[in-house]
């Protein structure tokens, strides 16, 4: 198993709860266990379309991202929720640092599927940014925008978080990429939480509709890590001190 960095998914859907998930990040990281921090944002996103008059509309777990969503996504992923990371990082005792997948083309990509606008598939990850600051003791905190690099610019895309997370999670040789979100794993037909589950039944979970909606690329991406030697975990960020207590905690996928 490698010995890189965690890798810390926080799912849009926990931001600002009440959770310790920024304290325990940041006592990571005064521990010199400094991690990496991915995120989401799309319930903030579809509060601010919303409130522009944008519909939200979503295919296979994924937001479609035409040429009026796509300033507002850029907006809040880089911007708004970014900064709000950061900061509260910043107040629980730890320095950290935003960027997007945009910045200094840490996430290369290229158009996923027409059908859903400018929504990026990566293609490359340059780990050179994300290497700087964690020599430098700095948290990165990375939004989910991309590049598809071009002329005179590159154009800037909406990257599913989880597929973020996954990919640079792979990239860094992380030692174990954890996903934060609202449910306590993965669940099974009956509605039971599963405690170990492997590539084949999570396949065959989402094959025959157990596994749905948001959780598919969730899924996906941590196939793609296990499949690059990632350790991956599913787990309630809700819980005070998740962090502290991953064993036996939510879902651990193995290969």
């Amino acid at each position: 198993m490698t010995t890189g960095p965690f890798v810390i998914k926080v799912g849009g859907s926990t931001l600002g709860s009440t959770d310790t998930t920024y304290a325990d990040i940041a006592a990571l990281a005064r521990s010199g266990d400094v991690p990496v921090v991915v995120h989401g944002g799309g319930a903030e996103a579809s509060r601010w379309l919303e409130a522009m008059g944008i519909p939200s509309r979503f295919e296979r777990g994924l937001r479609v991202t035409d040429e009026r969503v796509l300033p507002v996504v850029v907006a809040v992923f880089a911007g708004l929720v970014n900064k709000r990371i950061v900061a509260a990082i910043n107040a629980a005792g730890a320095a950290a640092v935003g960027l997007s997948g945009a910045d200094g083309r840490v996430l290369e990509c290229r158009i996923a599927d027409p059908s859903l606008g400018f929504v990026g598939e990566p293609v490359r990850v340059n780990p050179g940014p994300i290497m700087a600051l964690l020599q430098a003791r700095i948290v990165p905190v990375i939004g989910p925008i991309g590049a598809v690099p071009g002329e005179p610019a590159d154009q800037l895309v909406n990257v599913n978080a989880d597929t973020v997370a996954g990919n640079i999670a792979a990239a860094l040789g992380a030692r174990r990429l954890v996903f934060l979100t609202d449910v306590d794993g993965v669940r099974d037909a009956a509605g039971e939480r599963i405690p170990l589950l492997d590539a084949a039944r999570a396949r065959a979970l989402v094959a025959d509709g157990t596994i749905s909606g948001g959780m598919i690329p969730k899924i996906e991406a941590c196939l793609h890590a296990l499949a690059l030697g990632v350790a991956v975990q599913i787990v309630d960020g809700t819980r005070p001190g998740a962090l502290q207590s991953l064993e036996g905690a939510g879902t651990l996928l193995v290969p």
